[in-house]
């Protein structure tokens, strides 16, 4: 448990249809206060009372009157209602390894009570106003990572967050786990009974991926961002062209929207730079400096085009974009939608499917470390060509500002980014890797929260991969002496690295820096400089 922000600001309503990225990311992340509204807990009861007229007429109902999963032929008689429920989650608290971080744990369980307040999972208002309850007051169900195969939903992940609203299991409390007893007796809180279906109703689901994956697509797209912000500190260091960004190559020739976004966006970080070149002048150059001995060859040393990394930045980053818009579609579609079985759908038969089944999501998280793997590519890519001197179009080796060979600069701090590109690759799609489980109930599963955490690695591990290649910009910006001409987004950028990390005249011990760097960027704090220098992207 830690105490939540008391500070004014708009709550977020949870009505099971409403719910963004954007408002999970503000209930983890920022911890601002939820609602449940008034109409959606009188929907709540209304459903509640006609699912039990149901049950008590006799009904056969999965998970009510049987056993789960593979013991669906076992018959409970309902007088066992809450020992059935209790069970359930009791057998399935058995995740294990490090517990999801608080700010993660948090939307996981923002989006266990959106799918909830859906209104077809037939559980009691009590249930939802608990789970707002626990976001309000930032009591945090401690999670362990490991345990789902996001096919009958998360039901490991969950069963930890249902543990915590019967009163057992952990809480967190400052990062360390606390008996959740402790705590609610603290509170004055007294622990829920789980009657029927409600504990097969707050395990059963895919809000554990969804949860998870919905941060690390909103802070994607933060990465995204700061990747073009990099990228056109880079550009103006090493004097390139604007040609591969005018509008006409993209809104016309190749209208992908995400390549037409990322076009705009190094358009916009390069309006008003002194440094980057138009075709225009490049052409200028080639007529000044070549030969005029008729049809022989001329050496000029002036590059109309540049290598792949600085030239097809939109095609790359535009088509990571329009990965992340995917993503982002297909999780607000889940974050509003109900994932449990079964369903409750007012004058219909009970819905006994399967829309616990993440292979929605699985799908998208790997789409998303795939996009984030190439991300970090071409950072690293940009980087190694700002140290290698035949590379760098004039720049000194590894960006030595003083007497190279006995310093070697960048040289070292390189080697983790090109690691960590390498461990990236290593991150193969989860969701291909269906292994069946539950007696071979529970025979193809998604493996939808592994994706979500494998693209939560990629995207860590990037911010270190992009550590560097802000680092090298600034530095080349100071070696080349070219600080003056930098564009009002360009010198945002140097201005907020050399705030964190001084310009490497001599070597030093180089894990820190990068560290700093890396931290920064996790924290979006390169987009907020560009956004407070008044320069604003896509």
């Amino acid at each position: 448990m830690t105490t939540v922000n008391t500070a004014v600001a708009t709550p977020v309503a949870f009505d099971g249809r409403n719910l963004g990225i954007g408002d999970v990311r503000r209930v983890a992340e920022e911890r601002v206060q939820c609602t449940v509204a008034p109409e959606v807990l009188a929907k709540a009861a209304e459903s509640r009372k006609q699912f039990e007229d149901i049950v008590r007429t006799g009904v056969p109902i999965y998970g009510v009157t049987t056993g789960y999963g593979e013991m669906i032929y076992m018959q409970v008689a309902t007088s066992k209602e809450v020992e059935l429920q209790t069970n359930l989650i009791r057998s399935h608290s058995a995740g294990v390894g490090p517990v999801f971080a608080e700010h993660e744990a948090r939307a996981i369980l923002a989006a266990r009570l959106n799918a909830l307040a859906r209104g077809y999972s037939a559980v009691r208002p009590e249930v939802l106003e608990r789970l707002a309850l626990y976001l309000n007051l930032g009591i945090t169900p401690a999670i362990p990572e490991i345990g789902s195969l996001g096919a009958s939903g998360d039901l490991a992940t969950l069963a930890h967050i249902a543990a915590t609203v019967i009163g057992e299991g952990y809480v967190l409390r400052d990062g360390q786990r606390v008996k959740t007893d402790i705590v609610l007796r603290e509170l004055g809180i007294e622990p829920l009974d789980v009657r029927f279906k409600e504990g097969l109703a707050l395990i059963n689901g895919t809000s554990g991926m969804t949860g998870l994956g919905s941060l690390v697509v909103g802070r994607a797209f933060d990465q995204l961002r700061q990747a073009e912000i990099v990228a056109g500190l880079v550009l103006e260091a090493l004097r390139c062209s604007t040609s591969p960004f005018l509008a006409e190559g993209h809104d016309l020739a190749r209208p992908h929207p995400g390549q037409i976004d990322a076009a705009a966006n190094l358009r916009t970080l390069l309006s008003d730079s002194k440094l980057a070149v138009s075709h225009a002048d490049l052409t200028d150059e080639v007529r000044d400096k070549r030969s005029h001995n008729g049809n022989g060859v001329s050496r000029t040393e002036v590059y109309l085009q540049k290598a792949y990394s600085l030239r097809a930045i939109p095609q790359v980053l535009g088509a990571v974009r329009a990965t992340l818009d995917h993503a982002a579609g297909t999780l607000t579609t889940e974050l509003n939608s109900a994932t449990d079985n079964p369903l409750f759908f007012q004058g219909k038969e009970v819905f006994h499917g399967g829309n616990y089944h993440g292979q929605p999501i699985a799908f998208v998280m790997d789409f998303v470390t795939i996009a984030l793997t190439q991300l970090g590519v071409l950072s690293e890519r940009r980087s190694n060509r700002l140290l290698n001197r035949h590379l760098s179009y004039g720049l000194p080796e590894f960006l030595v500002a003083n007497e190279p060979g006995l310093n070697s600069g960048f040289a070292g701090a390189q080697y983790p980014a090109t690691a960590l590109i390498a461990e990236n690759r290593t991150i193969g799609p989860a969701s291909t890797q269906s292994v069946p489980s539950n007696g071979d109930n529970q025979d193809i599963v998604s493996m939808g929260l592994i994706s979500a955490r494998n693209a939560r690695r990629v995207l860590d591990n990037n911010a270190r991969i992009l550590a560097l290649e802000f680092l090298a910009a600034a530095q080349a910006v100071d070696v080349s002496g070219r600080r003056d001409g930098l564009s009002t987004a360009g010198r945002a950028t140097y201005d907020k690295v050399r705030s964190l990390v001084p310009k490497l005249e001599y070597d030093r011990y180089m894990s820190d820096d990068l560290e700093v760097m890396a931290a920064a960027i996790a924290r979006g704090e390169f987009l907020d400089a560009v956004e407070s220098a008044g320069v604003h992207l896509r």
